[in-house]
């Protein structure tokens, strides 16, 4: 005789508990896109950095972001270096100082990848 319990689990998926068809929406290379871009802006100095830049149309001394910021300069320096990696901000040396500007446009294009992802999830 078939108790009510062996009943229901024979008709429990194999697959999963309550929602056999779950699956992530977001593809792995989405996945990993999104948690780089989230990455770099999770630190306060490059959050900073990005600000500063941005404020300015043309280019600023990196003197001027050392003086402005509560860091060394090797670790000033160490973020212009991750920030200019992910292609958000350019650098030119002239002489002995380099001088950094945000790429507009590559801002723009991580901040549309950061929202779409963010939309998707209401």
């Amino acid at each position: 005789m078939e108790t009510t319990m062996d009943m229901l689990l024979t008709e429990m998926p194999t697959a999963g508990c309550c929602m056999p068809a779950l699956a992530p929406r977001i593809s792995p290379a989405e996945a990993q896109q999104l948690s780089d871009d989230l990455t770099m802006l999770s630190h306060p100095i490059r959050l900073q950095i990005l600000d500063m830049l941005a404020q300015r149309d043309g280019e600023v001394c990196v003197c001027d972001l050392e003086a402005a910021l509560p860091v060394k300069q090797p670790t000033v320096s160490h973020h212009l270096k991750l920030l200019r990696a992910a292609g958000l901000i350019t650098c030119e040396r002239r002489g002995l100082w380099a001088y950094y500007s945000v790429q507009r446009e590559a801002l723009a294009a991580m901040r549309r990848r950061i929202l779409a992802q963010f939309d998707a999830l209401q």
